[in-house]
């Protein structure tokens, strides 16, 4: 099977989708500049002009409102925040209005929208231009909420939402976009609330999303020159949470480490090991372990932000810790992103 970018197989399954249905827009700050969202919105601005891929102004809260109205008479916006930071100024439109519609108006339909939101550092991003919310979407009933990890997720998850009959959020980390995998040039879905084991194991769960996950895989390769067989389950989708797939690992290796590009607290990281712990804590041979953000806003320093952000290494030893070894001398290992540079 061909291999193409992160950022090709969201471009590919908006070009997809546009063509089988008519209905879908997408807007947003950029969607029609040379640079093209990461290139993921340039296919489609070639494919159909201005009359389907519209820029629009700094104004997230007024187009949240112009969205869900046209989502809710027939229409299909895919709405792309370069920043999923924007989106705060958005909330009332998603979560007042596109999250309660289906509940509230019944069999009159939901408020099938779609956002894309881009999280997660860079360089020099500061406190309010870094953050990963998919805590906060999450906490809601009525949305569905998705991160994918993976080029072929990243097409799956996307096709999947531009064709639900209710509201979605993609969070995209902005450090995903140039990695290549395996995608199917045909159109293809995949579905909410289905997690993926992305490497088996036998002796700890690391349980991750987005970006994580290639850093728990890193630590999974350092942890086996070791003798130890982690295994990495992605969750894929936030809400719903695949709490049975969670469940098996946990039941086959007995340790839990939780990684995740936001806080700990009240986070993803928390309702994981909620998950755990309600069902049969007696499964854990020791006690869950959470690697996440430091807890205070994101610094702007590079070597502070290298310090501030999770990686491989932090899962690493997250790993060890909860197998009783120490860990060692090893070689440091640097973050995925290390090589990022920009556009911003």
């Amino acid at each position: 099977m061909r291999k193409i970018a992160y950022f090709q197989a969201i471009g590919e399954a908006t070009v997809q989708a546009m063509e089988a249905d008519p209905r879908i827009v997408v807007a947003g700050q950029g969607v029609d500049d040379h640079k093209g969202v990461y290139g993921t919105t340039t296919d489609a601005f070639a494919r159909f002009g201005p009359a389907r891929v519209r820029d629009i102004p700094n104004g997230e809260n007024a187009f949240a409102g112009i969205a869900v109205g046209a989502a809710t008479t027939g229409m299909r916006p895919l709405v792309v925040h370069t920043r999923d930071d924007f989106m705060f100024l958005a909330m009332d439109g998603i979560f007042n209005l596109a999250a309660k519609w289906r509940y509230m108006f019944g069999d009159r339909g939901g408020a099938p929208v779609v956002m894309r939101g881009i999280v997660g550092r860079g360089w020099g991003q500061g406190a309010t231009h870094s953050q990963s919310l998919q805590s906060l979407f999450g906490h809601f009933p009525g949305l569905y909420v998705v991160t994918p990890a993976s080029p072929s997720d990243a097409k799956g998850l996307l096709m999947n939402a531009l064709r639900s009959e209710d509201p979605v959020v993609i969070l995209e980390n902005r450090g995903l976009y140039e990695l290549t995998g395996e995608v199917s040039e045909e159109p293809f879905t995949v579905p909410f609330g289905k997690g993926r084991i992305a490497r088996a194991g036998t002796d700890v769960t690391v349980v991750a999303a987005s970006l994580m996950v290639h850093e728990a895989e890193r630590a999974a390769d350092a942890l086996a020159l070791r003798g130890v067989r982690a295994e990495v389950v992605d969750v894929r989708s936030i809400r719903p949470l695949d709490d049975a797939l969670i469940l098996e690992s946990v039941a086959r290796t007995g340790r839990l480490v939780v990684a995740d590009t936001s806080w700990a607290r009240y986070g993803l990281a928390a309702e994981v090991a909620a998950v755990v712990a309600e069902h049969d804590p007696g499964m854990l041979r020791a006690p869950v372990r959470r690697v996440t953000l430091a807890d205070c806003p994101a610094p702007v320093s590079w070597p502070l932000e290298e310090a501030f952000n999770p990686g491989a290494e932090s899962v690493l030893h997250a790993c060890l810790e909860l197998l009783g070894e120490e860990p060692g001398n090893g070689p440091r290992m640097e973050h995925v992103m290390k090589g990022f540079v920009g556009p911003y």
